[in-house]
C-alpha cells in the first residue's frame, strides 16, 4: 500500500503544474485581445472564470476521490491486522517478510518516479536556459542571477534602476497603485481553488500580502510598477513571445527574464545586464586579500 502522504503530495504537485500551465494559457489569451476591445475582453474574463472553475472543481473532485479511497484502504488494512492476529506464529513471520519485500518495492519504485522526476526538470531547466542565452545574447545581454527569496520580481526591478528603491518600497509603491485603480486590477484576480473571483475585501487582503509577504509578484504587480516608475517593462520568456507591459511610456526598458524550471518552486524572475560588462567582470583581477 503507498504512503498516503506521498500520494497525497503527488497529487498537490500535479495541480500546481495544471495551475501554471493554465495560468500560461490564460495569459496567451489574454494578449491576443486587444484592451480595446470590451466586448472581447468581457468574453474573455468569463471564458477565464470558467476554465479556472472546471479546473478548481476537476482538483477538488481528484482530492475527494483520493480521500474516500484511502479511507476504504484503511478499513481493509485494519481487518487484515485482525486476520493476522488469529494466523500462526509461521503465517505471521512470512506475512511480515512480504509486507518488508512490499515496503522495500515501493521505496524502489520511488525512487525511480524522483530520479525519473529530477532529470526530466535538469533537462527542461538546461534547455530553457539554452534558449533564454540565445534569445538575450541576440540583444547584446547575459542573465544576471538574482535570489529566489520570494521577492526576486522586484530584485531584478532594483537591480536596473538608476537611482536607489529598496524592495520594500518597490512593494508599497505597487500596493498603493492598484489600490487607487482597483478598476484595472480587480477584474483580473480570483481564487485558483474555487474558481471565485476576488471582491473588494478580497483585494484589500491581496494587496495587504504584496506589503508585508514574501508573496510573488506578476503581471498585475508589474503594470502597477510600470505607471509607478513611468517606465516599460519587458518579460523575456524561453517560449513565449518577449511581452511589453507599459509600452505607452519611452524611457529606456527595465527588461526581465521569466523562468520556469529555475528553482524548486518553479517560477523566477532574474535580471540581465549587457554582454561586455559581464565579461569585463570576469577578466578582473582577483582582489588582494
Amino acid at each position: 500500500m503507498d504512503d498516503p502522504h506521498s500520494e497525497q503530495q503527488r497529487i498537490l504537485r500535479r495541480h500546481q503544474l495544471e495551475k501554471k500551465e493554465l495560468q500560461d494559457q490564460i495569459q496567451s489569451l489574454k494578449n491576443s485581445v486587444p484592451k480595446t476591445d470590451k466586448k472581447k475582453r468581457k468574453q474573455l474574463l468569463q471564458d477565464v472564470a470558467r476554465m479556472e472553475a472546471e479546473m478548481a472543481q476537476r482538483h477538488r473532485q481528484e482530492l475527494e476521490k483520493f480521500q474516500d479511497e484511502r479511507s476504504f484502504e484503511y478499513i481493509i488494512e485494519d481487518l487484515t491486522k485482525m486476520d493476522l492476529e488469529n494466523e500462526p506464529p509461521c503465517s505471521r513471520k512470512a506475512q511480515r517478510k512480504r509486507e518488508k519485500m512490499e515496503t522495500l518495492e515501493r521505496e524502489r519504485q520511488e525512487s525511480n518516479i524522483q530520479t525519473e522526476t529530477e532529470h526530466l526538470t535538469r533537462v527542461r531547466r538546461e534547455e530553457e536556459e539554452k534558449k533564454l542565452t540565445a534569445i538575450l545574447g541576440a540583444r547584446g545581454l547575459v542573465m544576471k542571477q538574482i535570489p529566489a527569496d520570494g521577492h526576486c520580481m522586484y530584485r531584478a526591478i532594483q537591480d536596473q534602476l538608476a537611482f536607489y528603491m529598496s524592495v520594500e518600497t518597490l512593494r508599497l509603491r505597487a500596493a498603493n497603485y492598484m489600490q487607487k485603480h482597483v478598476d484595472e486590477f480587480l477584474p483580473f484576480l480570483g481564487n485558483a481553488e474555487t474558481g471565485d473571483s476576488f471582491d473588494y475585501d478580497d483585494f484589500l487582503i491581496y494587496c495587504d500580502n504584496i506589503v508585508n509577504t514574501k508573496a510573488w509578484g506578476g503581471q498585475l504587480e508589474l503594470r502597477a510598477l510600470s505607471h509607478v516608475l513611468k517606465t516599460p517593462i519587458e518579460v523575456i520568456q524561453a517560449d513565449s513571445p518577449i511581452l511589453v507591459i507599459g509600452e505607452e511610456y519611452t524611457k529606456k526598458p527595465i527588461i526581465l527574464v521569466y523562468l520556469h524550471y529555475a528553482c524548486i518552486l518553479g517560477e523566477h524572475y532574474n535580471s540581465v545586464m549587457p554582454a561586455q560588462a559581464e565579461a569585463a567582470r570576469g577578466a578582473a583581477p582577483p582582489r588582494l586579500q
